[in-house]
């Protein structure tokens, strides 16, 4: 994901659309790094690149994957230790594939020199203004060619954001936005996905268009509609029980006129640890049936104090997770990226970092812009009540009658998070451990603002 790899990315583009068997269109193709590469390799315009199709992929480098909302995620040590250490140039292959390097194995002194290891360099710097990530920045309105964006609604904690916000900013004329369901893996070979991306390729490669990519007959948002209980990992029960929408608009045209905000309520609180954890419901009994698609912010008032005889607390780091509840009191979960129950989506927020800059182009009252520069920095003191605005990852589902919603705040990673947990290591005792509260009252209004879809 460093600038030098994108570039050379962009140089193979250029050389495969100059080749003699080529017709000088080239598009891209591929789920997870092979997708996320797609975003930053397209705003470079390579001469030949015709199109794009990123699959379950992060578009932010610091949001969507190092560092949700400041919290350095954990997923990265699984991911780099398996997928870049484990295959470094230099290192015996043993069980894996393909053969040792022309050189021979390297020692330990020579591996080390040759290794940027992205969990070290993560867990070393924290602002999108140090070089480090600001090196890895770019503008997506830069992005020109056809797009089609594939989102997974189970991908609640690594890639989701990038699928739907890189849609969202990308500056493509033509641009197309597709969600699905199920595994990180399984449904990007299903055979209707596999026709859906050959479609989009002979469209804007060969010039056959058979799925009105070109004319401006297919609407641009294609979405998976989720409801009912179909359990979890179940490929045949998903696909059946899903239904697709065509939308010409994302975030569509509700937003910011059938949004709805429910006041939360305390209701349970639980130790774990040396934190508190609390958990606020906000139930939606209705009369009919109540589809909830997009955008979340959870409104909050918060504060920390020290644990007896401990140090003094530093910041809050909050964990938000929406759940549902079937009328029979049975929690309803999804399909995660490797086949794990999780529940609808989640939300992070590190106090500190609270600062929402207003005047930025991209600040909307439904996803409060945070540059997360180190200039932002704000203080926690122990005692003082702090307003929070936290932005929830983007969701799907049909919420049926009786059924009801769960909204959890904690100050830990809870159920669902499969592999993309957070570092705790980062967390210190010194600086996170303590009490934290959610003040409730008059003055102190908890609330979660949900974007209710209009019934057709």
């Amino acid at each position: 994901m460093s600038k030098s790899t994108s570039d050379a990315f962009a140089d193979v583009i250029e050389w495969a659309a100059d080749q003699t068997w080529s017709n000088g269109k080239v598009g891209l193709c591929g789920i997870s790094y092979f997708a996320g590469s797609q975003w930053r390799v397209a705003v470079r315009r390579p001469k030949g690149l015709a199109a794009i199709c990123p699959t379950d992929s992060m578009a932010d480098y610091s949001r969507d994957r190092c560092r949700h909302a400041g919290i350095l995620t954990s997923f990265l040590k699984w991911w780099f230790d398996r997928q870049v250490l484990a295959l470094q140039y230099g290192r015996p292959r043993k069980d894996t594939w393909g053969p040792d390097t022309i050189e021979g194995i390297l020692n330990d002194e020579e591996l080390a020199a040759n290794l940027d290891d992205q969990t070290v360099d993560n867990a070393q710097f924290h602002y999108r203004d140090e070089n480090y990530y600001a090196s890895r920045e770019y503008n997506l309105e830069n992005i020109a060619v056809p797009l089609l964006s594939i989102g997974n609604w189970g991908s609640i904690m690594i890639h989701l954001r990038g699928n739907y916000e890189g849609y969202r900013h990308a500056g493509s004329e033509k641009k197309f936005l597709r969600m699905i369901t199920g595994r990180h893996d399984l449904p990007f070979y299903d055979d209707d996905q596999v026709e859906v991306q050959m479609s989009f390729f002979d469209a804007f490669l060969k010039g056959e268009d058979r799925g009105g990519w070109t004319d401006g007959s297919r609407p641009p948002v294609d979405l998976v509609i989720r409801k009912g209980n179909v359990g979890v990992n179940n490929r045949d029960a998903e696909k059946e029980a899903s239904k697709r929408r065509f939308e010409n608009e994302w975030p569509g045209h509700w937003h910011g006129h059938s949004t709805r905000s429910f006041i939360l309520r305390r209701t349970k609180v639980y130790q774990r640890r040396s934190r508190t954890h609390e958990a606020v419901t906000a139930s939606l009994t209705e009369l009919w049936e109540t589809e909830i698609t997009g955008y979340i912010v959870a409104h909050l008032n918060v504060s920390v104090t020290a644990l007896p005889g401990g140090p003094v607390p530093k910041d809050i780091d909050l964990f938000l997770t929406l759940r549902h509840y079937g009328a029979d009191s049975e929690e309803i979960f999804y399909t995660g990226i490797t086949g794990e129950p999780i529940p609808l989506c989640k939300g992070w927020q590190r106090l500190s970092l609270r600062h929402v800059n207003t005047e930025h182009p991209r600040h909307r009252s439904w996803l409060p812009h945070r540059d997360y520069f180190e200039s932002d920095l704000l203080p926690v003191l122990p005692g003082e009540v702090y307003p929070v605005d936290v932005e929830v990852w983007a969701t799907n589902v049909v919420v049926a009658t009786g059924d009801r919603l769960v909204f959890e705040v904690a100050s830990g990673d809870t159920q669902g998070i499969g592999l993309s947990g957070h570092d705790t290591a980062e967390r210190s005792v010194e600086k996170f451990a303590g009490m934290n509260h959610i003040h409730f009252g008059p003055d102190y209004l908890n609330y979660l603002t949900l974007p209710i879809i209009p019934p057709a």
